[in-house]
């Protein structure tokens, strides 16, 4: 069992807009939310990185870029692009989907040498780097295979789901991640969580980094649990 503060957990949150209607009025709202609770994280698509960079100028919040988003059906030469052009657009992370077709058909070559390609443009940079595998769409063999992978080249955070998927995150894929890759990598849950019940138990599986698009009535939730606990929270370690 471990103890968490709220601060602590907040920190854990990537605050979450990448719906394609997005206008400059919700960013400034997801930035100022992520700037008020210092969430880690502003996730958006690529092309809101400037704006959000210049939301977000002189905070503790990073802003994060999706990349091939979120299908991941465009070719490598294109995804290091778009993540050069999101970083010179002021992206402190890089959350990049994979192309599953390779995936499916065994081509374990070309997804790292996809993988490689992009952590290297982040690792030059300085930034971060999340490989999004949407688990829901693999088998377990494949999800043990990516983090084989992952093991090998080391991006920063091997990553459930973009949230577009037939499901999102669940406990027991997020255990099986964070078994996988041990402490060489680092495991971020995302899709479908939106209430502090189902932020707990991705942290108790392993996460350490939780994408949602309701991180503030999250943290609100954690707040009034915290406010009866002595300003704790208590989670179980369960992977």
């Amino acid at each position: 069992m471990k103890r968490w503060t709220v601060e602590e957990l907040a920190g854990m949150i990537d605050h979450t807009y990448v719906k394609a209607d997005a206008t400059r009025k919700q960013m400034e709202k997801l930035c100022k939310e992520a700037r008020e609770y210092h969430f880690a994280m502003a996730a958006i698509n690529s092309s809101q990185t400037a704006l959000c960079a210049e939301y977000l100028r002189d905070s503790d919040v990073h802003v994060g870029a999706a990349i091939g988003f979120p299908l991941g059906q465009t070719t490598i030469a294109a995804k290091v692009f778009e993540a050069e052009d999101a970083i010179q657009n002021g992206a402190d992370e890089i959350d990049y989907m994979i192309n599953l077709t390779e995936v499916k058909a065994g081509n374990w070559e070309y997804v790292k040498e996809e993988m490689q390609q992009i952590v290297t443009v982040c690792r030059n940079n300085g930034k971060l780097c999340k490989v999004i595998l949407e688990t829901c769409y693999l088998t377990k063999d494949e999800i043990k295979q990516m983090c084989k992978i992952a093991v090998a080249v080391k991006p920063d955070f091997v990553k459930t789901s973009t949230g577009f998927g037939s499901a999102g995150a669940t406990a027991e894929d997020v255990a099986l991640m964070r078994r996988c890759v041990g402490t060489a990598v680092k495991v971020k849950a995302s899709g479908g969580i939106r209430d502090a019940r189902t932020f707990k138990k991705m942290v108790s599986s392993g996460a350490l980094r939780i994408g949602t698009s309701a991180g503030v009535s999250i943290v609100r939730e954690l707040q009034t649990e915290a406010f009866k606990h002595s300003g704790y929270i208590a989670i179980p370690e369960e992977y």
